[in-house]
């Protein structure tokens, strides 16, 4: 149902009572989801140009320059409702619908990062959602051929009532094979193609804006689309074939607000009308009525803009498909949208009225009271080895490889780092690569809005720098709770300013993403964590080899890049050891472009065996992630009066652990930025010295710690 205030505005707009058709539009594409109500005025201080910007925000992904006439077509979406009321079915459709946005700008899909949030598995529901959606994802990223090459996984209480599941996808093509979302021409068809509507995905774009009831599994249901990867693989050969061909004009994805919302967004982009033929639309099921017709989310759909000249050749090319395609209507100089249902006319409305007619505003904001801490920062512990495995085992620190094995991340023969590491690395020229990261720290986030949101872009620059790739562009998925509750709309107003100038002083573009807001849910009577997660894609150079994520020669020198700083808040050993609210999140240094720029030209330079970027567990968790093949003999001694906890598991931003063996090089190119020698790689061992403690841990101790969660999935 419409809220009152806009019922009035529409009601005055159009000098009449709006029809059931016109309200069930208003109802989609005025939903937050679509027209971003609450968050378009804090969009619009993100940096969304630069000089390898060709399309940004706007469209359904944006275009990159990249090397050689070749171009990236980039976007990130979620699908966190759908995905708890269904969840293998919200998780897959999810990757369905971020595939179809590549698509619909002229290229083919090469590239897919998954960041997931998730409750703790210690109840059969997380568990089962932790499970099929992984499921979900692999089932359908697999089918349609489209590697998964990064990600993350994050767990923690608050994301219990409402897991989410964000997707970034990455396509490429040439840049004059480039297609937009911007109508041509009036006179033109709309053509329908794909496959047949049903009633599944009915309103998914009013029910993504609003909070999740304990009944949201039965009442819901009809909410979450069913994909059919089969056909969404046939659709993208379909449509890249079409526009090959020269046969399509413009081009727009079904998602949100189904074809109401997919054509009358494409003909407005292009300032023209549209009529719509309701009935014309290919139905799965019998008795569908204009409203169903036009709103249903049913996936693997796409509209195409077609000149009448080219519409039979366009209907031919469908149905060599085998999917469903009509004309369902035509392009109009007059800038109504129009529907037209049974010969009768259901809905006439002004076509930027309903695209762009939403009212925006920034909501009332206020800082949370902070309560008075109950959980003080932990005391040293008497065993320091027995906390370093903690945290290693931490399922947020701990491998993800029984995840990462369910996907196909090889298919199309391009991936040249696969999952496991910082960040993965994809062929696209004899001598270019693309780099991808994702993420953020949602604790960090919680405490420091402001500064989790820089620290996010950050902690992904370092792991492109790593590779010896710097930023391109940057997508986000911005995930809150209820923008209504002004502590809410606080968190979320501050990590978007801290995540826009984390990016500006990166000089990284911010080129397009999503919002989702109202992820909370009644059973659980919380907010999810404030998650900024972004995606972050670069260039490297592949006539350099890459440094290596883990310990690649013996006798190398190990460089610690960056400084670290005794503030513990959010880290991940403040929440094994129950303080999870204590303490102060770390800073994002003044000079932390610097240090990732000095990391970048050391990975360019060949001369590094490894590297690797430190967050979540700090030089600790770092230091064992390397300790794949060989073992380290470190001393933190010089490093700085902290104590032995802070040495080991604080996360400051910022900072690298390199291996090499040329130092003296190497330590030239950092002679500008905080940095220091603390070990060599070698035996069979970690062994880590700091003024007043010595820890040593065996190598099949790391991988046991380390295997923690697959080896609880296994079993």
């Amino acid at each position: 149902m419409l809220p009152e205030e806009d019922l009035k505005i529409i009601k005055k707009e159009l000098g009449r009572e709006p029809t059931l058709i016109e309200q069930g539009c208003f109802l989609n594409l005025w939903s937050e989801h679509c027209s971003y109500r609450s968050s378009a005025p804090l969009l619009k201080t993100f940096t969304s140009i630069g000089e390898n910007v060709i399309i940004g925000p706007g469209d359904d992904a944006a275009i990159i320059k990249f090397d050689d006439g070749y171009v990236l077509a980039i976007g990130m979406e979620s699908h966190n409702h759908p995905s708890y009321v269904d969840p293998y079915n919200g998780a897959a459709t999810g990757i369905g619908g971020i595939v179809r946005d590549i698509i619909s700008m002229g290229a083919r899909p090469i590239a897919l990062m998954d960041p997931l949030y998730f409750g703790p598995l210690d109840t059969p529901k997380n568990m089962f959602l932790f499970e099929q959606i992984i499921k979900g994802i692999a089932g359908y990223g697999n089918c349609i051929g489209v590697p998964v090459v990064n990600g993350e996984t994050f767990f923690d209480r608050r994301y219990s009532g409402n897991p989410l599941v964000n997707v970034v996808a990455v396509g490429l093509c040439r840049e004059e094979e480039v297609i937009t979302a911007r109508s041509q021409k009036a006179g033109n068809k709309i053509v329908l193609a794909g496959s047949s509507t049903g009633r599944d995905g009915l309103g998914g774009a009013s029910f993504a804006s609003r909070d999740l009831s304990e009944s949201a599994e039965a009442e819901d249901r009809p909410s979450v689309q069913v994909g059919d990867p089969y056909t969404e693989k046939l659709v993208i050969e379909m449509t890249l074939e079409a526009m090959r061909k020269g046969y399509i004009k413009s081009c727009k994805d079904l998602g949100a607000a189904g074809l109401g919302g997919a054509s009358s967004e494409l003909a407005a982009k292009g300032r023209l009308g549209a009529h719509i033929i309701a009935d014309a639309v290919p139905q799965r099921e019998p008795n569908m009525n204009a409203y169903e017709i036009l709103l249903a989310e049913s996936q693997e759909r796409m509209v195409f803009e077609v000149t009448p000249e080219d519409v039979d050749a366009v209907l031919a090319l469908i149905a060599k498909y085998d999917l469903n395609g009509a004309v369902v209507g035509y392009l109009t100089e007059k800038q109504n949208y129009t529907v037209e249902f049974k010969g009768e006319i259901v809905a006439d409305i002004p076509i930027n009225f309903l695209t762009g007619g939403a009212p925006t505003c920034e909501k009332p904001s206020i800082a949370p009271i902070s309560p008075i801490e109950e959980n003080k920062a932990p005391e040293t512990p008497e065993d320091l080895k027995a906390a370093f495995l903690k945290v290693l085992s931490s399922y947020n620190i701990a491998s993800k490889e029984w995840i990462y094995r369910q996907y196909d991340h090889e298919v199309q023969l391009r991936t040249v780092v696969k999952p496991g590491e910082d960040s993965g690395v994809l062929k696209i020229t004899d001598k270019k690569g693309l780099v991808l990261s994702c993420g953020c720290q949602p604790r960090a986030t919680l405490l420091d809005p402001y500064n989790g949101g820089k620290i996010a872009v950050i902690e992904n620059a370092m792991n492109l720098a790593v590779k010896g790739a710097d930023g391109l562009a940057i997508v986000n998925c911005l995930n809150f709770g209820n923008p209504d509750r002004p502590e809410i709309y606080w968190q979320f107003k501050n990590a978007v300013l801290g995540l826009g100038d984390g990016a500006r002083e990166l000089t990284i573009p911010v080129v397009g993403g999503n919002v989702s807001l109202y992820n909370e849910s009644d059973e659980f009577k919380t907010a999810i964590l404030p998650t900024p997660s972004i995606g972050v894609i670069g260039k490297v150079n592949l006539e350099t080899p890459l440094p290596s994520g883990f310990f690649a020669k013996p006798g190398d020198t190990i460089i610690l890049v960056g400084e670290t700083t005794a503030d513990m808040g959010a880290s991940e050993y403040y929440t094994c050891f129950g303080a999870q609210n204590a303490g102060k999140v770390p800073s994002v240094p003044k000079n932390a472009p610097e240090i990732i720029k000095a990391v970048i030209e050391a990975a360019r330079s060949g001369k590094l065996s490894s590297a690797h970027d430190l967050s979540l567990g700090g030089i600790a968790a770092g230091l064992a992630r390397m300790c794949r093949n060989s073992g380290a003999k470190v001393n933190l001694s010089e490093a700085s009066e902290l104590k032995a906890e802070e040495l080991l598991f604080s996360e400051a931003p910022a900072r690298a652990v390199l291996t090499t063996g040329e130092p003296e090089a190497v330590l030239e190119i950092f002679k500008d930025v905080p940095h220091m020698i603390i070990g060599k790689v070698e035996g069979n061992s970690l062994e880590v010295k700091g003024k007043d403690f010595e820890i040593s841990i065996f190598l099949k101790e790391i991988s046991d710690a380390y295997g923690s969660l697959t080896r609880f999935m296994m079993g």
